[in-house]
């Protein structure tokens, strides 16, 4: 696959601001926020920031007086941040090399990025080494698939429709959903007075074809599985079926979703 053109990527960011923020991130910005202890003056970086949902949470609690900065490495996920935040500092980069001196920041947050790190234990020491002394560190990850049916659903249909690698695409960001193994990851980092905490979710989509195409036609793409139409239709058409005992009355899609928020301090 050719890399896709900045407008592309503009496009993509702004069909997830769109979609995807409103239907599955956007109740989760105040839990993570919460469990960092943002307050009034405070600097603050978002890694993984994307079109900057919960940077925008951040802004609001620090104030006037503080620092929100986002970090991505996505140039189309950054250009809908700023379009919708100009105030906070946007910057291109990845976890595990942050772009920002020692001590940097009072607190260092990351919601549903932690899972595509290319090395977690490396992104966790960064976020330790730009934190100051005693700052609070929060990541939310999803919990494990098994608790989160109606996409155990989706991937058990996409694997029995285009095969593994599609199904495995689905599922990585369902990795990190054993709570023994987060603890001891970020143990293992260095961080200070691990805390891992459980919370429930409610998902929501328009119709079982806005769910299901949003994954086929963003997410897939961007774990480079590429389906082609013939596939996109006839695994729309099945998941009316499979994923039917999760639409309401009114036609729309609502199912559970849990995450862990995992937090813990600089010693």
């Amino acid at each position: 696959m050719s890399e896709p053109t900045l407008q592309e990527q503009i496009d993509a960011a702004n069909a997830y601001e769109a979609l995807m923020v409103p239907a599955l991130f956007g109740e989760w910005t105040t839990k993570v926020a919460d469990a960092a202890h943002i307050r009034s003056g405070q600097r603050v970086l978002d890694v993984a920031c994307g079109t900057g949902v919960l940077g925008r949470e951040l802004a609001s609690r620090v104030g006037r007086a503080g620092i929100v900065a986002g970090l991505d490495p996505s140039p189309g996920m950054l250009e809908v941040a700023r379009q919708l935040a100009p105030a906070v500092e946007w910057r291109q980069g990845i976890a595990e090399s942050l772009p920002f001196p020692d001590e940097s920041f009072d607190a260092v947050v990351s919601q549903f990025g932690l899972m595509f790190f290319s090395d977690r234990r490396k992104a966790l020491a960064e976020a330790l080494r730009v934190l100051v002394p005693s700052g609070r560190l929060a990541m939310a990850v999803w919990d494990s698939l098994d608790n989160i049916t109606a996409y155990a659903a989706e991937a058990a249909l996409l694997e029995r429709l285009a095969g593994q690698p599609a199904a495995d695409a689905l599922r990585a960001p369902f990795v990190l959903g054993d709570r023994r193994d987060l603890a001891a990851l970020f143990a293992d980092a260095g961080v200070g007075s691990v805390e891992v905490l459980t919370y429930r979710g409610t998902a929501r989509f328009s119709s079982v074809r806005v769910m299901v195409e949003a994954d086929l036609r963003g997410w897939l793409p961007i774990r480079g599985v590429a389906l082609t139409e013939d596939q996109i239709m006839r695994i729309l058409k099945e998941a009316e079926h499979a994923l039917s005992p999760y639409v309401t009355n009114d036609g729309t899609v609502s199912f559970g979703t849990s995450a862990h928020v995992v937090t813990g301090t600089k010693p």
